[in-house]
């Protein structure tokens, strides 16, 4: 995370109320949603939203306070980010994605919306370079 730049007292950011809004904006923009029973995600230790102020904790990886699901257990994407929470020390686990969760979005879905992550208004060196190394 210290290769972005994160939002910090800045009169422009957006809230949780209002990033969380525009998101679904863009998501529904982008076309019907899916149903994401029997796809896979990565469970992780507890970890907070980048965002000055914001207080969403995350056990899974997410972007956009939505957990990123996978349709593959072993989807190159999907390996990538969990080897990424390991370096981290977020222990992360490949399980089976179900709706006492919380809500998802897939991680295809996220890249064609822009890959919006809240408090960050530059995405890191290599983003998403590094992460279509993965696809």
């Amino acid at each position: 995370m210290s290769e972005a730049r994160v939002l910090t007292e800045n009169p422009g950011i957006l809230t949780r109320t209002e990033f969380d809004q525009q998101t679904r904006e863009r998501i529904s923009d982008d076309g019907p949603g899916e149903n994401y029973g029997g796809w896979y995600c990565v469970s992780t230790r507890p970890f907070p939203c980048p965002a000055e102020g914001c207080e969403f904790t995350a056990l899974h990886m997410t972007a956009a306070h939505l957990i990123l699901v996978w349709p593959e257990s072993d989807d190159p994407a999907m390996l990538g980010f969990a080897s990424d929470a390991k370096k981290f020390g977020r222990d992360p686990h490949i399980v089976e994605w179900e709706s006492p969760f919380g809500p998802a979005l897939s991680y295809y879905r996220w890249t064609r919306i822009g890959r919006p992550v809240h408090g960050m208004l530059d995405p890191p060196a290599g983003w998403p370079e590094r992460r279509n190394r993965h696809e």
